[in-house]
Parts: structure tokens; sequence; C-alpha cells
């Protein structure tokens, strides 16, 4: 027995599914829908789709620009506590799944929904991400999973839905693959994707070309950060999504950016995974040369071990949960003196750090030299040593005595 939808809020794209999705839970549940649309750096037509939602049968389409905000609150603090999957996918996806979901509520209050709904397939991460957030957010509003209730396994069968629907169907060739694009990354995965041993065609890429074609001389950049956050580059200040498409320009340029990998779904199966994410590349690598410089060793060590667990929170759908909140609080504390300049190149698909700054350096040239100094008194180490080394020579004491 289906359940009593008046008016649902969904996440729509413009493409094929997600129109597809629109019309289903029309004649599924005989309701309203409100057709979402986040507009997260994708570079699509937004105009394009709204008018498609309408055509489809939206009662409305909502097309919000979140791009600042995307950056702003969802990829920034990730950043800042240094977030990283299974050490290689920088959560491109992961994090634009709770921003939206956040404005898909705040659409469903302002248009009286009592329903949001997505077109996240039953196999994925991303059905998790969406709808543990509208748990945390909004728990009264039903929660609608297309990809689960209907019995269409195929693309023939939608295809031919949408044909016997009057929903346009792309003329184009079919790309042997899926993708998903904001302003941190685009991700492929599916189709020629699925054989790990195949190498991803070269065509596929959007936004970088190829190392082998990047620019034969280097290009240098100075990136600034204030609290763990980039501001600025070459001392241009600029908004946080504005200088991230900035260095997502630099970097791909470049050929930088690019992982191939083999993840863990939270599902409990493995997908192998394409991703572009040239100026989150080039972010994290600055980021991590400033901290060099401005974090207490112990800091670094408590965050580095927190790091796993905070960076699969985001990867498996819980950025509104309360041990979320406890960690980035943690995280943010520790990058009050991450502020600075680091100074870069770019070359061929590879980031070198030619040289960094801050008024928070711990480093003191005073101490560290090789030279006299009146600081150090290099004695003191031996009473360091033969102290830390006092449960190795009792290990040994204990071992010959074994042995008789």
């Amino acid at each position: 027995m289906k359940k009593d939808i008046k008016k649902v809020v969904l996440a729509y794209s413009g493409g094929l599914d997600t129109s597809i999705i629109l019309k289903w839970l029309m004649e599924t549940y005989d309701c309203e829908v409100v057709a979402y649309v986040a507009d997260l750096g994708q570079g699509e037509e937004l105009e394009e789709a709204r008018q498609k939602g309408l055509d489809t049968g939206a009662c409305q389409v909502i097309v919000d620009d979140l791009k600042e905000e995307f950056v702003r609150d969802y990829v920034f603090p990730a950043f800042r506590a240094g977030a990283v999957y299974e050490t290689q996918y920088l959560l491109g996806t992961s994090l634009a799944r709770p921003v939206i979901a956040k404005g898909q509520v705040a659409a469903a209050r302002q248009t009286g929904a009592d329903s949001v709904s997505h077109g996240a397939t039953g196999k994925g991460n991303d059905q998790v991400r969406f709808e543990l957030g509208y748990q945390a957010l909004a728990p009264d509003l039903a929660i609608i999973a297309p990809w689960r209730e209907w019995d269409m396994n195929s693309r023939e069968a939608l295809v031919a839905y949408a044909k016997k629907n009057g929903i346009p169907v792309p003329v184009t060739k079919a790309k042997p693959y899926s993708s998903d694009r904001n302003l941190l990354h685009i991700s492929f995965e599916g189709g020629v994707l699925e054989d790990p041993w195949a190498a991803p065609p070269e065509d596929m890429f959007v936004l970088s070309v190829s190392p082998q074609n990047a620019p034969d001389h280097p290009e240098e950049l100075t990136l600034e950060f204030h609290k763990g956050d980039p501001v600025a580059i070459d001392g241009e200040k600029l908004s946080p999504a504005n200088l991230l498409a900035r260095l997502n320009q630099l970097g791909g340029k470049h050929g930088i950016g690019r992982v191939d990998m083999v993840e863990n779904r939270y599902v409990g199966m493995k997908s192998r995974g394409v991703y572009e994410t040239p100026g989150g590349t080039i972010m994290r690598a600055a980021h991590l040369a400033l901290e060099t410089l401005c974090l207490d060793r112990e800091v670094l060590r408590i965050r580095d071990g927190l790091l796993p667990h905070y960076s699969e929170l985001i990867y498996y759908g819980y950025w509104f949960s309360p041990e979320m909140t406890m960690l980035q609080g943690m995280m943010d504390k520790a990058q009050e003196p991450v502020c600075g300049e680091v100074r870069l190149q770019l070359y061929k698909g590879n980031i070198t750090v030619l040289g960094r700054r801050s008024p928070h350096s711990l480093y003191r040239p005073d101490i560290a030299t090789f030279e006299a100094d009146t600081v150090y008194d290099q004695s003191d180490a031996t009473g360091f040593i033969r102290l830390n080394g006092l449960r190795l020579r009792i290990r040994h004491a204990l071992d010959q005595a074994k042995k008789g």
C-alpha cells in the first residue's frame, strides 16, 4: 500500500534518470513534484534543466545557487581537517550530498511538501548520504527512493518508460560510464571502467589535460591561507567558490588531480572510481606544506590518528551527526595557527612545494641549525636517549635470562 503523499521535492538534474523519476513519482503517488536543482558548479545549462523539469510535469522548479555555500561550509571544513578516503579520494561527491539534502529540506519547508526523493540507486553510497541527511534535518518528511521501489532494472526499461511518457531521450551515443560533477571534482564510474585492468579512455576526462600534453614549462603560484582555509592566489583575494574555480583551471591546465582507484563502498562492495580533482589536489598539497610549519607535533599526530574516522564519516554520509560536529570543532581549533603562504610549482601532473612561510611558524632556524648555537645543549640528548632506551635494555636482559 502506497503512502499518502501530497507533494515531493526531488533532487533533480535534468538528466534522463531524474526526469523519469519525476514522471514516475507523479504517476505512482498521484502527487505534485517540485524539481530541486542544486547548482554546485556542475557547468550544465541550468535554464535548460528548469525548462525540462516544467515540461516533464513538475509543479515548480527551484534552481538553487549553492556554489559558495558548498565550498565555504563543506569543502573547506573537510580540507581544514585533511580529509581523504582510503588515502586517495578527496570526497567530491560525498561532500556534495549533504548540501543538496539541506537545500531539499529547505525547499520542502518553503513549498509545503511532505516528502523528499533522490535518484540514487540501491547499490551505491549516495542513497545513504541523502537519506541520513534528510533524517538528521527533517525526520518528519517521508523519503521516496524510486530505484528501490520500481521494477525497471535496465537502461532499456528506462528508455522505454521515457518514450512512453514523452520524455526526451538523448540521441547522441551514450557515454560508456556515468559521471557526477561539481566545483570540487568530477567522478566517473561504471561501464568501461568496471574492468579494473582497463585504462580509462583519454577522451573521458573533462577538467584536466593528460600530463603528457600539459605545457612544457612549469608554472608557479602562491596560495595564502588563514586558519586553514585558502583565501588568495598570488595576492588576489577570492571568494571560496571563485578560488576553487581558479585552482581547477590552473591544475587542469597542467594535468593535475587525476586519481584511479578501487574503493570500498559503505554498502559492502568494491567499486572502481576515476576522479579529476585539480583544484582540490593543489589545495591539499599547499595545506599539508603549511601545516609542517604551524602545527605542534602532538596535535598533528592526534589529528592524523582521527583522520581515517573523520573521512569515513563524510564518505558514509554522517555529515550532520553529533560525532562529526565534535570532530569538526577539534579540527577547526587545531587549524587556528595555520596561516601563511605556500609557493608551488605545477608541471605535468606534479605539484612541487618551493617554499612556505607563516607568522605562526614553529620552525626555529636558530635551534635546528647544524652550526653553533646557544639554545640547544647537545649533551642533553645523552640522558634523553638512555631514558627512551630503558625499556629496550630491560627487554634484552629478560631475553638473556630466559636463554639462561
